[in-house]
């Protein structure tokens, strides 16, 4: 039997993309379903995922992600031919859908991957709508991050 990766109890997180906060400013947030292979799934539970590539993109009604590496095992995928890189589908609902049609085409706004977890026994991605953060924004983001953590300091030390 395979290892499995040692994880936080109770932590459904499969994949974080944290670059995605800190390039971006995340609008609304929704949750997708992922239509996968069984070799994927399985690749996802020995965590040999990377969403921090990954944007989704729109066509013809229907919501695709791109730019998701899934390494396949080499016992789980002897029979298949295995794509690394496709592109899948995501499962939305078709209002859901059109208010990602309606932030993109718009609102000017993009659409990442934010975080991949699991929800029972089904994957799901959290997407975001999105705009780019200038650099003027990122810096005043950090200065608030750094703020935030001194003041948790200083509380800290205080109430002892």
């Amino acid at each position: 039997m395979a290892k499995k990766k040692p994880s936080k109890p109770g932590s459904n997180t499969i994949a974080k993309n944290r670059s995605a906060r800190h390039e971006f400013s995340i609008e609304d947030e929704y949750e997708a379903g992922l239509s996968l292979q069984g070799w994927e799934v399985k690749a996802i539970r020995d965590g040999k995922i990377n969403i921090s590539e990954s944007y989704v993109f729109l066509r013809n009604g229907e919501a695709f992600i791109s730019g998701v590496t899934i390494t396949p095992l080499n016992a789980a995928s002897t029979h298949v031919v295995a794509d690394p890189t496709r592109v899948r589908k995501l499962l939305l609902n078709r209002r859901e859908i059109q208010k990602l049609e309606h932030a993109v085409n718009r609102d000017g706004e993009t659409i990442v991957a934010l975080t991949m977890y699991w929800k029972a026994s089904w994957v799901k991605i959290k997407i975001g709508t999105a705009r780019g953060k200038k650099l003027h924004d990122k810096r005043s983001d950090s200065k608030d991050r750094d703020w935030q953590r001194d003041k948790a300091r200083i509380m800290k030390h205080s109430v002892r």
